[in-house]
This record gives C-alpha cells, sequence and structure tokens, in this order.
C-alpha cells in the first residue's frame, strides 16, 4: 500500500469512527477511569518532584519513552471505548497541564476534540487527577479542586479531588468527582485515617449536591487505595452495592458485588487481584426512567489483552507495567482501566 493510499485509509478509519461516536451518544455514551502510572515528561518541572523521571534519572526517562507513553494511554483510552471513544476521562497520576496538553493534542487522541481539566495538587510525587472530555457532548459548566488539609500534620500533602460540573447531549446536569485517595504507605492501617478524611471531606460535598439539587446525578470515579468494603467507602461515604429500590439521594458503588470474586480486579498485590479503581453514583441515576441511568451491570474492567502479561511469580496474568522495578518494559500502568456506560432515553 502507498503512502497516499495509506493516509486514505486512515482517514477513512477515524471517520467510521466519529461518526460511530455521535450515532452512539445519541442513546448513551462511555465514561472511563484510569490510573495511568506516573506519566511524567522528561523535563524538569521546578514546582514538582519529578527527578525520578528526567533523561539523566536511574530510569532515563528521555523524550522516545514520553512519547511511547502518551502513545500506550492513547491505545488504551481509544480501545475501551471501543467504537465510541468515551465522553468522559478521568486519570491520575498525571504531571502536569503539559502532559495532558501532550496527550490531547500531539497523540492519536487528537482526533478526539478532548479537553482536559486538571488540578495542581501540593502532592509530594508531584502528580495530580484530571479529566478529559468531549467537548461536543460535555458542555463544561464549572470546575474546583477540593483540597485535602491534615490537621494532625500540616506538611503533609496528597492530591486534590477534582469537582467538575457539566451538561450532557439532552440537558440533564453531570457533577463528576474525579479522585486519588492519600496511599497505603507505611501500611494499610497506619494510612487508613488519611483516606477516611478524604471519603469525609467528599462526603460533604455530596450532601451539599444532595441538597442543592432536585435531581442530583452524580459520578465519583478514582483509586481510592481501599476497597468496597472497606471504612472510608462503606461506612464515610455509605457506599455499598446498589439495592433493589435505591434512594435517590444516597450513595451507591457499583464495583461492590464484583469485588467479592478475587479471581481478577483492577490492581494485583502480591498474587492476589483487588479493586481499588472505582464507580460510586447517586441512586438517581440507578432509578431516572425519563433521563440519564446507569447501572452496576454497566460497569467493567477492561481486561484487554495487551495491558497483561504472565505472572511468573504468583501464575496468572497482572498488568504490563511501563517499568518493572527499575527495567524499562514500555508497557501501560499497574492498574487496568474501568468504564461505566449511560443510558439516554430515545
Amino acid at each position: 500500500m502507498n503512502r497516499r493510499h495509506f493516509a486514505y485509509t486512515i482517514t477513512l478509519f477515524v471517520a467510521l469512527l466519529l461518526y460511530c461516536a455521535q450515532a452512539f451518544s445519541q442513546n448513551g455514551f462511555r465514561v472511563m477511569f484510569y490510573n495511568v502510572e506516573n506519566l511524567f515528561d522528561c523535563r524538569h518541572d521546578s514546582l514538582k518532584n519529578d527527578y525520578e523521571f528526567l533523561p539523566n534519572s536511574m530510569r532515563a526517562w528521555h523524550y522516545g519513552r514520553y512519547k511511547q507513553k502518551l502513545n500506550n494511554i492513547s491505545k488504551v483510552v481509544t480501545a475501551v471505548g471501543e467504537w465510541n471513544p468515551p465522553v468522559l476521562v478521568g486519570l491520575c497520576e498525571v504531571e502536569n497541564d503539559s502532559v495532558l496538553t501532550d496527550l490531547v493534542k500531539y497523540s492519536p487522541l487528537k482526533e478526539f476534540g478532548y479537553r482536559y481539566i486538571i488540578t495542581h495538587s501540593p502532592d509530594d510525587r508531584g502528580i495530580d487527577v484530571a479529566l478529559l472530555y468531549q467537548r461536543g457532548s460535555f458542555r463544561l459548566i464549572d470546575h474546583d479542586s477540593i483540597r485535602i488539609v491534615f490537621p494532625d500534620n500540616p506538611m503533609k500533602h496528597t492530591r486534590d479531588i477534582l469537582h467538575v460540573t457539566g451538561q450532557i447531549m439532552n440537558g440533564d446536569s453531570l457533577d463528576v468527582f474525579v479522585c486519588h485517595f492519600p496511599s497505603r504507605t507505611g501500611g494499610e492501617k497506619e494510612s487508613e485515617p488519611n483516606r477516611i478524611l478524604a471519603a469525609g471531606l467528599l462526603k460533604h460535598y455530596t450532601d451539599s449536591l444532595f441538597t442543592a439539587r432536585t435531581h442530583p446525578n452524580i459520578i465519583i470515579m478514582g483509586d481510592f487505595n481501599d476497597y468496597p468494603n472497606n471504612k472510608s467507602i462503606s461506612e464515610v461515604l455509605n457506599a455499598k452495592a446498589p439495592s433493589a429500590s435505591p434512594e435517590d439521594k444516597r450513595l451507591y458503588n457499583l464495583m461492590a458485588e464484583r469485588a467479592k470474586d478475587k479471581t481478577f480486579g483492577t490492581y494485583k498485590y502480591q498474587g492476589e487481584w483487588n479493586i481499588l479503581d472505582q464507580f460510586i453514583v447517586s441512586g438517581f441515576l440507578l432509578n431516572n426512567k425519563s433521563g440519564l441511568c446507569t447501572s452496576a451491570k454497566s460497569a467493567g474492567i477492561s481486561n484487554l489483552p495487551f495491558l497483561l502479561e504472565k505472572d511468573e511469580k504468583y501464575s496468572g496474568v497482572k498488568p504490563l507495567r511501563t517499568y518493572y522495578g527499575m527495567k524499562y518494559q514500555g508497557g501501560y500502568s499497574d492498574h487496568l482501566p474501568v468504564f461505566l456506560d449511560f443510558a439516554l432515553p430515545d
């Protein structure tokens, strides 16, 4: 195939994708969340602790590897969307505006017209959370960052929670929270109060929305560094598996039932799969018959074969990471992406 025919074929393929996305958006759309694991550019940012990801670092993080990382993320987003690129893409472990600009303007994702919003957190690792959105399907109304402050340790820092308000194609409003709760560094129990604090702050904001919104359409997505049955999720957020008759102004964890199956998850630790990456929604989104709606069955974990490699130590498979220790593998992330489908009335 000569160059002209190849370019023509690619143009037709992209046009077909965009046509399918437009057709799908008329009666539904997909959102996804992905912990991309250390999306750093290869330039020093004086405001970030990025020394591990520079060309002269032990990881030898040069432009070629950075470019491959962008292309890998683009590949994942496109594959998770199948024929319809996700309308909303929550991301965590992104360094700054620069990496997101490169992702939406200079990677293969440029064909889909994504815009982005990012927090600017004081996180010790220099990473933030972000939301990509398709401007034709999601009209941005407002956004803000929710700062997590530790009263007992003012010098401790973590990622902000991103809150975005927008309007979807049928006119419904949508409140989206993107989270990356404090890590388990130092031990699960020892660090648990940090995640409980973050969950309490998030609950305060969702309770305010339940009071302010007659029809609260709330999506919470993120890496919570806790499982659905941990205190921060099941007690503080009070987000449990959907009941037979969900209450409009309560939170429900769409991954709670799935988490009981230990044969697969979003993150593998010492040979055991668990679900750290979750979708939590307001009950109104489970009850609504005349507008935007979803269900626990509409949530899933993407286990695309190219995201996985053989687990030589514990058997089975595990996520294919960018690095294994300090050895560069050119993979994707230590987490698998999650997705959630929404339906719209005809």
